[in-house]
Protein backbone atom coordinates (compact mmCIF):
# COMPACT_ATOMS: atom_id res chain seq x y z
CA UNK A 1 0.00 0.00 0.00
CA UNK A 2 3.22 2.39 0.78
CA UNK A 3 4.57 1.61 -2.54
CA UNK A 4 1.38 2.91 -4.27
CA UNK A 5 1.21 6.15 -2.30
CA UNK A 6 4.87 6.83 -3.21
CA UNK A 7 4.13 6.06 -6.62
CA UNK A 8 1.81 8.70 -7.02
CA UNK A 9 3.88 11.33 -4.95
CA UNK A 10 6.76 10.59 -7.28
CA UNK A 11 4.42 11.13 -10.51
CA UNK A 12 3.00 14.50 -8.74
CA UNK A 13 6.62 15.71 -7.86
CA UNK A 14 6.65 17.72 -11.51
CA UNK A 15 4.09 19.97 -10.09
CA UNK A 16 6.16 21.04 -6.95
CA UNK A 17 9.94 19.72 -6.85
CA UNK A 18 10.68 17.65 -10.09
CA UNK A 19 13.95 16.86 -9.24
CA UNK A 20 14.13 16.40 -5.22
CA UNK A 21 11.15 14.03 -4.68
CA UNK A 22 12.60 11.08 -7.16
CA UNK A 23 16.08 11.61 -5.73
CA UNK A 24 15.02 11.46 -2.38
CA UNK A 25 12.63 8.27 -2.80
CA UNK A 26 15.39 6.64 -5.04
CA UNK A 27 17.52 7.01 -1.92
CA UNK A 28 14.87 6.19 0.88
CA UNK A 29 13.32 3.59 -0.76
CA UNK A 30 14.40 -0.42 -0.86
CA UNK A 31 11.14 -1.01 -3.12
CA UNK A 32 12.60 -1.65 -6.51
CA UNK A 33 9.65 -0.60 -8.38
CA UNK A 34 9.47 3.10 -6.42
CA UNK A 35 13.05 3.15 -7.31
CA UNK A 36 12.86 2.47 -10.85
CA UNK A 37 9.66 4.64 -10.96
CA UNK A 38 11.78 7.40 -9.67
CA UNK A 39 14.95 7.55 -11.98
CA UNK A 40 12.09 7.67 -14.71
CA UNK A 41 10.42 10.38 -13.39
CA UNK A 42 14.01 12.26 -13.06
CA UNK A 43 14.94 11.41 -16.66
CA UNK A 44 11.48 12.27 -18.18
CA UNK A 45 12.21 15.80 -16.30
CA UNK A 46 15.93 16.24 -17.54
CA UNK A 47 14.91 15.17 -21.37
CA UNK A 48 11.82 17.20 -21.01
CA UNK A 49 13.73 20.22 -20.38
CA UNK A 50 16.38 19.71 -22.44
CA UNK A 51 13.52 19.80 -25.37
CA UNK A 52 12.06 22.13 -24.22
CA UNK A 53 15.12 24.21 -23.77
CA UNK A 54 16.11 23.19 -27.53
CA UNK A 55 12.50 24.38 -29.37
CA UNK A 56 12.55 27.43 -27.42
CA UNK A 57 16.23 28.33 -29.46
CA UNK A 58 14.66 27.21 -32.39
CA UNK A 59 11.29 28.98 -32.12
CA UNK A 60 13.33 32.20 -33.11
CA UNK A 61 13.17 30.23 -36.80
CA UNK A 62 9.48 29.25 -36.14
CA UNK A 63 10.73 26.08 -35.85
CA UNK A 64 10.43 25.12 -32.60
CA UNK A 65 6.93 26.51 -31.91
CA UNK A 66 5.04 23.10 -32.28
CA UNK A 67 7.27 21.61 -30.24
CA UNK A 68 7.22 23.76 -27.45
CA UNK A 69 3.86 23.67 -27.70
CA UNK A 70 3.74 19.75 -27.58
CA UNK A 71 6.74 19.35 -25.24
CA UNK A 72 4.81 21.90 -22.95
CA UNK A 73 1.46 19.84 -23.05
CA UNK A 74 3.37 16.50 -22.44
CA UNK A 75 4.95 18.09 -18.77
CA UNK A 76 1.27 18.57 -17.39
CA UNK A 77 -0.01 15.59 -19.16
CA UNK A 78 2.30 12.43 -18.53
CA UNK A 79 2.58 13.03 -15.01
CA UNK A 80 -1.63 13.35 -14.69
CA UNK A 81 -1.82 10.01 -16.41
CA UNK A 82 1.09 8.50 -14.25
CA UNK A 83 -0.83 9.39 -11.12
CA UNK A 84 -3.89 7.95 -12.38
CA UNK A 85 -2.47 4.73 -13.36
CA UNK A 86 -0.48 4.20 -10.10
CA UNK A 87 -3.67 4.55 -8.10
CA UNK A 88 -5.27 1.82 -10.02
CA UNK A 89 -2.36 0.11 -9.27
CA UNK A 90 -1.64 -0.16 -13.19
CA UNK A 91 2.12 -0.22 -14.29
CA UNK A 92 3.49 2.36 -16.27
CA UNK A 93 6.14 3.82 -17.92
CA UNK A 94 6.93 7.17 -18.77
CA UNK A 95 6.69 7.74 -22.21
CA UNK A 96 10.64 8.41 -23.73
CA UNK A 97 13.03 7.52 -21.41
CA UNK A 98 10.56 4.34 -19.36
CA UNK A 99 12.00 1.90 -22.38
CA UNK A 100 15.85 2.75 -21.19
CA UNK A 101 15.85 1.01 -17.83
Amino acid sequence: MEAKWSKVIIHASPFFAPWLVPILFFLISSDEEVKAISIQALLFQIVMGVLIAISVALSFVLVGLPFLIIFGIMLFVVPIIGIVKALSDEPWHYPIVGRWL
